[in-house]
């Protein structure tokens, strides 16, 4: 039996799915957040816009070292091939064990948000909501890649209509002055840019999953990066124009008192009861199509590091059906620990640990353009433009995220390290059982 996945990924799914994984929950729920922790409208609307410079910056650098490695696992590859296979190890096993969970799990809980507003639910729905939503999607990924990549261009068209209306009701009927309004209760004394730029970051993350489907592209080394740099690119555009209309149809202080529940507010407040609720199906769908593409590039790290035998169960894991070639088992594997962590962790507090653990990783991918540039002299497929102030640019952006977050959640950088740190252990348990094996 053919144990491969299929190349079948073309320009226009592969920068669907850049942007279907990027604009999900972030945008729409983490506004109060970043103006809570920014102090004022405009220091949230640069917060914005830095976190999106300093995305584009590590998307043209990943973009050179992706054009040269296109293989299935993306940032694990990466990291194998530029330090060995024991960084390589712990980069796919924070992806698999920590990151991609997690950001399924934090998507999936804000999604639910939206839907109990939508059914006008108790809060107590909000986690057998999520839990029900991810099943159904991961089920929906048991299927060949083709279906998931469909389902990825449908969901980006359609989330592109409450967009539309929250920028140009926003921008065209807003009352407010989008530059200069400060939050009353947020003094200015303990306004944080580093904490609204972390918070930004979740919502750009998801920018490098493209990388994982390398193996499943038509011409991974020339779609590859053009995906991740236009997808980069109109997302950033994007985000600033919804910061805006939202900013100049709701006052600062009302958005503070909102929190989550800001962008159903705005919906309500245009269109009225049915109209809004249109509008939340809108951006609920929205969010389904960041959680496919999560759920369809994640399996592939699992089964990347399975195919290697760099996992307890690797036969299994690896497993790939027959005819649609879809990773079930290991599309399941993700599923429960995504399920795992929505029970047990708060949907905010997830997302900033997710983009702290991440970064650790990013950085050393950063650094290895500098290594790829040493050893091969040859030409590229990509080449980084403005090099080398551009990597310089992602490397201190990554340092920017890891000290942020260090100084403001010690205790939760702590314990998602310690489950990291855990895959050593595994690494060196799963090498003996595969050396006693061959003897």
């Amino acid at each position: 039996m053919d144990n491969k996945l299929k190349r079948s990924i073309g320009f226009g799914s592969a920068f669907s799915i850049v942007i279907g994984t990027i604009i999900g929950s972030g945008i729409f729920f983490k506004q109060a957040s970043v103006l809570d922790s920014a102090g004022s409208t405009t220091m949230a609307l640069l917060a914005w816009i830095f976190g999106g410079l300093i995305t584009l910056a590590a998307g043209l650098t990943i973009a050179e070292i992706g054009a040269q490695m296109p293989y299935t696992g993306g940032l694990y590859v990466y990291i194998e091939n530029l330090y060995g296979r024991i960084l390589g190890f712990m980069a796919g096993w924070m992806q698999i064990i920590v990151y991609g969970p997690a950001i399924i799990a934090a998507v999936a809980g804000f999604m639910s948000i939206m839907m109990t507003n939508f059914f006008g639910l108790n809060h107590s729905w909000r986690i057998p909501l999520a839990l029900i939503t991810v099943l159904a999607i991961g089920i929906m990924n048991f299927f060949e890649n083709k279906v998931g990549a469909i389902f990825s261009v449908i969901t980006t068209i359609a989330k592109m209509i409450p967009i539309a209306v929250i920028i140009i009701c926003g921008i065209c009927w807003g009352q407010q002055d989008a530059i200069n309004q400060t939050v009353a209760e947020v003094s200015q004394h303990t306004s944080n840019f580093g904490v609204a730029v972390l918070a930004t970051l979740f919502g750009y993350d998801g920018w490098i999953l493209i990388a994982n489907l390398g193996g499943e592209m038509k011409k991974p080394k020339k779609l590859l990066p053009r995906a991740i740099i236009a997808g980069i690119t109109a997302v950033l555009a994007i985000y600033t124009l919804i910061t805006i209309g939202i900013f100049r149809f709701i006052p600062a202080n009302q958005i503070h008192q909102l929190g989550e529940n800001t962008t159903t507010y705005l919906a309500n407040a245009v269109f009225g009861a049915i109209g809004g609720k249109i509008l939340s199906i809108g951006i609920i769908i929205s969010m389904m199509g960041t959680l496919n593409g999560k759920m369809l590039t994640f399996p592939r790290i699992v089964y990347a590091m399975a195919k290697r035998g760099d996992l307890p169960f690797s036969k299994y894991l690896a497993y790939v059906t027959p005819k649609g070639k879809s990773p079930v088992v290991a599309t399941l594997f993700i599923v429960l620990l995504a399920l795992l962590m929505m029970i047990f962790f708060d949907p905010d507090h997830l997302s900033d640990l997710c983009v702290f653990t991440v970064y650790c990783f990013y950085l050393l991918a950063f650094f290895g353009i500098f290594i790829l540039r040493k050893k091969n002299k040859a030409e590229r497929p990509f080449s980084t433009p403005l090099y080398p102030f551009v990597p310089i640019i992602a490397i201190l952006g990554g340092l920017f995220v890891l000290i942020s977050e260090l100084i403001n959640d010690p205790a939760g950088v702590l314990l998602f390290a310690g489950i990291v740190i855990i895959g050593l252990p595994i690494f060196y348990a799963v090498k003996r059982m595969n050396k006693h094996r061959l003897h």
